[in-house]
């Protein structure tokens, strides 16, 4: 069977207002803030299931300038990499961070510390973390480590890296839920968690007891806040002081129009100036699966809105760096892929979905503007890709880009510079899909993705590159087949792949039939893609980066060193 890969171009969004946009902000509604405790309690188990529900607790989690760009891979005039974030001025929480020569690496509940400078690479020292796997972030000489924790928990960590040879762990902030995502301004952290009530947690194993069954069944619901909203505990490694307290207070709580769960979403600022705790909680009570952050806003995004089918979209103002405001929320229709499904541009958010599924199924760019206290849809163009669903999204300045996937699929062009009277530019037709679009130069992309399926059943990673110059006449440039059978963690984490602009250079990990997992690069330029070499290591590539000018590959159990220009090997600093 033969596949094909759509991609969709959305070009020049820029929103204007509109006598239909006013009728449909006026019916988006407004979310209400609870008064007080005894009223947020009543609502919640008014609104809960009779009982507590017999299942296991939920475990670890998941994803300024008026014109913000994508941040490119490199540093100008540098000579070391950067996380690959979707915004710029927006950084992105990963297991490795670089600073100064240091390369902070986290593998599972260990953090090392790397100095890369030396020609053979020296750890300087090892860290063991509460928690497992997890995320970081660094800012000055402070580093917050995220760690998911059984059960259903998150510990947060702030780390001293001042002397990246004695690292030591300050405070934890044990949180009372699932950690969802995180993002960085400045030395400025906003977490994003989702809790649910202690009051329906039910921590047995599946399928449970029959007696257990009887009794949770006859358990009244607690009415007590501790049941309802979610806790934090503080504690101090240097006076070995502990301190309990809520996540965030019940008048900081708001609810949807419509009932969508028991669960709060909160989102906590930490301010790394000045360490843990938390200087500020906002919240809402619902889930969270999506979080997406410009430089001015934060997008939390919701399967489910208060309507069915729909997505919900909450947005935070990030305009004070010791506290995050809630400000609106909005629903569109379907649901998101990921963190690239949105996007902020000169205040407006756009927003690529799917809705429904398998020949009726279709995409969507809808476009959201604040207005008290709603998102109100100003915009909308549908019909993409019917009987397919997205599978990759790229937003850049006032153009867009969407890969749809079913078996034959056309690239569709858009122009959109008047949102309410979007209309088709062009179209395409190309085998394989891309799951990871990059730009790789000012109308150019770099798709990574999965050719198509070869007699023998199977496909292979492949990297294209597209001109995207002239929206009615997408062009496809170049293609590489990557070996034979092969994947790539690009596909599904964006912060494995790496773009050196300096030389043009892109390198992903490519896992092959073997189970091991190489450093596989490519030269883009001049409108083809060459491929420059491979890592040939016997490990897993988690991450690569450039540290100092040269090529580091991070794994489970080494940092190793490649020339960036030849790949040749170097050394290599073992954990």
């Amino acid at each position: 069977m033969r596949r094909t890969l759509a991609l969709t171009a959305l070009i020049a969004l820029a929103f204007a207002a509109a006598p239909a946009a006013a009728a449909k902000r006026a019916r988006t509604p407004r979310l209400k803030a609870f008064r007080s405790c005894a009223g947020l309690i009543s609502y919640a188990r008014r609104h809960a299931p009779t009982a507590p529900r017999l299942r296991p607790v939920p475990g670890g989690g998941e994803d300024g300038p008026a014109a913000p760009v994508p941040a490119p891979v490199s540093a100008p005039g540098g000579g070391s990499s950067t996380t690959n974030n979707q915004e710029g001025g927006v950084d992105e929480p990963d297991i490795v961070k670089s600073e100064g020569g240091i390369v902070f690496a986290r593998t599972g509940s260990t953090l090392h510390a790397i100095d890369a400078r030396p020609l053979v690479p020296r750890v300087l020292d090892v860290l063991h973390l509460p928690g497992y796997d997890g995320e970081l972030l660094i800012a000055g000489q402070r580093a917050l480590a995220i760690s998911p924790d059984a059960p259903g928990g998150t510990v947060l960590s702030e780390i001293d890296i001042g002397d990246p040879r004695h690292l030591r762990v300050l405070r934890t902030l044990s949180v009372d839920g699932r950690y969802v995502s995180a993002r960085m301004h400045g030395h400025t952290v906003r977490v994003v968690v989702s809790s649910y009530p202690r009051a329906l947690r039910v921590p047995i194993a599946e399928p449970p007891h029959p007696i257990a069954a009887r009794v949770a069944a006859r358990k009244p619901l607690r009415a007590r806040r501790a049941g309802w909203v979610p806790s934090a505990t503080l504690r101090d490694r240097r006076t070995g002081r502990t301190r309990k307290r809520a996540l965030v207070a019940c008048h900081d709580v708001r609810r949807t129009p419509r009932f969508t769960g028991e669960g709060i979403l909160t989102v906590l600022t930490v301010d790394l100036a000045k360490g843990l705790p938390a200087v500020d909680s906002d919240a809402v009570m619902t889930s969270a699966d999506t979080v997406y952050a410009s430089p001015t806003s934060l997008y939390v995004a919701v399967t489910g809105g208060w309507e069915r089918d729909d997505t919900s979209i909450h947005r935070f103002d990030l305009a004070g760096a010791d506290r995050t405001d809630y400000r609106a929320s909005g629903q569109v229709p379907g649901d998101l892929l990921d963190q690239f499904s949105m996007s902020e541009y000169k205040g407006v958010l756009r927003v690529a979905t799917t809705a429904a599924s398998g020949a009726k199924s279709q995409s969507f760019v809808t476009a959201l503007e604040p207005h008290s206290g709603r998102m109100a849809r100003i915009g909308q163009v549908g019909g993409l890709g019917k009987g397919e669903r997205i599978f990759a999204v790229r937003f850049i300045e006032d153009r867009g880009y969407v890969v749809t996937f079913r078996q034959v699929d056309p690239l569709f062009t858009l122009d959109l510079a008047d949102p309410t009277r979007p209309r088709v530019r062009g179209e395409l037709k190309i085998a394989g899909y891309s799951a990871y679009l990059h730009p790789v130069g000012p109308h150019q992309l770099l798709g990574v993705g999965q050719d198509a399926f070869s007699r023998d059943g199977g496909s292979s990673t492949e990297l294209s590159l597209f001109d995207v110059a002239d929206p009615a006449a997408p062009r496809l440039l170049s293609r590489v087949t990557v070996g034979r059978f092969t994947t790539s963690s690009v596909e599904y984490d964006h912060h494995a792949f790496l773009w050196w602009d300096p030389l043009r250079l892109a390198v992903i990990p490519v896992s092959g039939e073997d189970g091991t997992t190489e450093a596989a690069a490519f030269n883009v330029d001049h409108g083809k893609i060459t491929a420059a070499g491979s890592s040939h290591e016997n490990g897993f590539v988690l991450r690569t980066l450039i540290v100092a000018g040269r090529l580091l590959t991070l794994s489970d159990h080494a940092l190793s060193v490649y020339d960036p220009a030849t790949l040749r090997p170097g050394p290599v600093a073992r954990f």
